[in-house]
Order: C-alpha cells, then sequence, then structure tokens
C-alpha cells in the first residue's frame, strides 16, 4: 500500500450489483491520490474474481464469515492507519462508502478542498441525492436514475435524542447549498480524518463492534462530537444513494413505528438495539433528564410496540439489557476523553 492522503473503504456482503457502477465512478475521479480496500463478508456473489479480474490494484480481504459492517470496516481503518505515519494523520483521511454508491467525478476534489481550510473537523459529507434502479426486464438496476430527490446532507438531532438524515425524502431545491457545521455525516458516505479516528478509538474499535450494522454511523458522530470535533456538510460534493432503508425525516412516532412493519425484521432488530444502546453510552446524565419527557414518551411507546408488535421484540430488549455493562464501560472511557460538555452538545437536540 502506498501513502496516499485518502484510502476509500467497502464494505461487500453480496453487493455486486451495485459495486461495478461504484468502483468506475472511483476512477473517473478527478482527486487522484487514493488507494482502494474491499473488506469482504463471506460473499457468494463472485466478487473477489470481478475484482481481481478488473481492478488488480485494489487490497482486497475477504472474511470468512460475515463480520458485520462495524467490525469489518474498522478492519480496513486499522489496515489503512497502520501504512501511515503517526505524524501524518492529521492530513490522511479515509472514506468510508456504503457499496450502493455512485460519485460525481469531483466529489472527493471538493471534500478534500474542504479539508484544507477546516483542521478541526473529523467528518467531511457531501450532497448525497437517491438513485433508483429501473428493471428493463433482464436486469434489476440495469439503468440506473439520479434523482433529484434527498439521501442526506448531514445528521440531524432531535430533542428526543433520535437521529435522522437531515433533508431526507425532500426535493432538491437549493435550500440545502450552504456549507455549514452539521452534528455528523451518513455512514453510507463520509470522509473521516484519521487522526480523529485515533482520538476516539476504544481498544480496536472505532465504529462500534457490539453494533454489527446500523446506527454505528451515528454513535461515532456523537462520540467526535464529545472529543471536540466538528463535522462538515459540502453541498458542492455530489453523490448518488440506492438506500434500502429510509423514510421522510419529518416523520413523527408513529408514522415511523408503522414504516417498520415495511422493513426486515433484523433491520429493525439492529435499528433499535443499537439505538438504545448508543443512549446508555453517549448521553450525559443532566441532558437525559432534561430531556426525558421528549425521550420517555418516544421510547415508551417504542418499547412497547417493539415488545408486542415486532418478531424481534423479546430478542431486542433481552440484548439491549445484555450489552447494558459492556456499554458502561464504554461510556466510562469516552467521558474520560471529552472535551466538550454537556451543555456545548445540548444546543444540537433542540
Amino acid at each position: 500500500m502506498n501513502d496516499p492522503l485518502m484510502s476509500i473503504h467497502i464494505v461487500t456482503w453480496n453487493s455486486m450489483r451495485f459495486l461495478p457502477e461504484l468502483l468506475k465512478s472511483i476512477t473517473e475521479q478527478t482527486f487522484k491520490e487514493i488507494n482502494v480496500l474491499i473488506i469482504d463478508n463471506a460473499s457468494s456473489d463472485g466478487v473477489e474474481n470481478f475484482v481481481k479480474e478488473h481492478y488488480p490494484d485494489i487490497v482486497f480481504i475477504r472474511n470468512a464469515r460475515n463480520l458485520g459492517f462495524s467490525a469489518a470496516h474498522n478492519q480496513g481503518i486499522r489496515y489503512a492507519i497502520e501504512h501511515w505515519s503517526e505524524g501524518a494523520l492529521q492530513n490522511r483521511f479515509i472514506l468510508l462508502t456504503n457499496p450502493d454508491i455512485i460519485f460525481t467525478p469531483t466529489y472527493l476534489e471538493e471534500l478534500m478542498n474542504a479539508t484544507h481550510t477546516h483542521p478541526h473537523v473529523a467528518s467531511f459529507g457531501g450532497k448525497l441525492l437517491r438513485a433508483f434502479g429501473e428493471n428493463t426486464g433482464d436486469e434489476v438496476f440495469k439503468q440506473t436514475v439520479r434523482s433529484d430527490r434527498l439521501d442526506s446532507v448531514g445528521l440531524h438531532p432531535h430533542r428526543n435524542c433520535t437521529v435522522t438524515d437531515r433533508g431526507a425524502g425532500e426535493l432538491d431545491q437549493g435550500q440545502y447549498d450552504e456549507e455549514t457545521f452539521v452534528f455528523g455525516i451518513s455512514g453510507a458516505l463520509v470522509l473521516l480524518r484519521a487522526a480523529s479516528l485515533e482520538d476516539v478509538r476504544y481498544e480496536d474499535e472505532i465504529l462500534d463492534h457490539d453494533f454489527f450494522a446500523y446506527k454505528e454511523d451515528v454513535d461515532l458522530a456523537w462520540r467526535l462530537q464529545q472529543a471536540g470535533w466538528d463535522a462538515l456538510y459540502v453541498p458542492r460534493a455530489v453523490a448518488y444513494h440506492y438506500r434500502g432503508m429510509y423514510g421522510p425525516e419529518k416523520s413523527g412516532l408513529w408514522q415511523r413505528l408503522r414504516n417498520h412493519r415495511t422493513k426486515s425484521s433484523l433491520r429493525n432488530f439492529f435499528s433499535t438495539r443499537n439505538h438504545w444502546l448508543m443512549l446508555i453510552k453517549n448521553i450525559r446524565t443532566g441532558h437525559f433528564f432534561l430531556a426525558l419527557p421528549w425521550i420517555g414518551l418516544y421510547e415508551g411507546g417504542r418499547f412497547f410496540y417493539v415488545l408486542f408488535f415486532e418478531h424481534s421484540g423479546f430478542r431486542t430488549i433481552k440484548e439491549t439489557i445484555l450489552l447494558f455493562p459492556v456499554m458502561l464501560k464504554k461510556r466510562t472511557q469516552l467521558f474520560k476523553k471529552a472535551k466538550r460538555s454537556a451543555k456545548e452538545l445540548r444546543h444540537w437536540f433542540v
């Protein structure tokens, strides 16, 4: 592995229907100081042969089983950081991208331009729009429709301590065309400063291994904020996302719960369990009591819905309880490194 300014990491799990389009868009980038690393979670769709045949310069790591999104990305992050000197980490970057992303040609260049003038920023993200695949009769997703409907323009925390994708579902009419600081960036596509990841590292974890998948990006954003790092939304950087699990940002409790019924039981399990684990880890005691009316109403409704209406309800509650001591241990280490006060963080949750 050379010493590029950026290491691009893709975690795959039977992702061949998306991967060729993503890799093609990476090769078309105007910014070239990159390495690409694929961490595969025991796919059975021929991804390894495809990459070795068409992209022999890509580093390919194959896991014998599905380790999950978080653990696989941690493999890649550790691999990249070990190939950089400690003194270089402030100016080295890791781009985490889902396989179902398509970059516009200047995406990386626009983000890297922003890094030069914002040394205190840990995470950078652009305008993520939704892509749709048309079924042409022979193959699903053979023809791509790049829409003007927003997927994410940063992470948006709410008073009840839920976090949604800012702008999700809205038509892009220029309402998010101003560069601005945000709480965090969606893990579907985020550029991270290597030094900041070392700053919030817990043992060998950067993303939380216990989360497996879903909400690990929100947890990382919260931890980076605690540690004194900022996140920047850069609207000039544009990409597209085939999102498998989404809803409009502006929706109430019951609408979100109804949306759960259209999604897989496994996704609902990880989404709900990891949200509760994230609260245990990150929310300050004072903040919790100040927000208790909103948290209590929302999480109380979610608890009873999960318990009585979701197949994985008992497992969700059981695993949250079992992981409670682990989250408390991580919480202790997190708060030891905290550089921002509860008041500084609380302003996001309004």
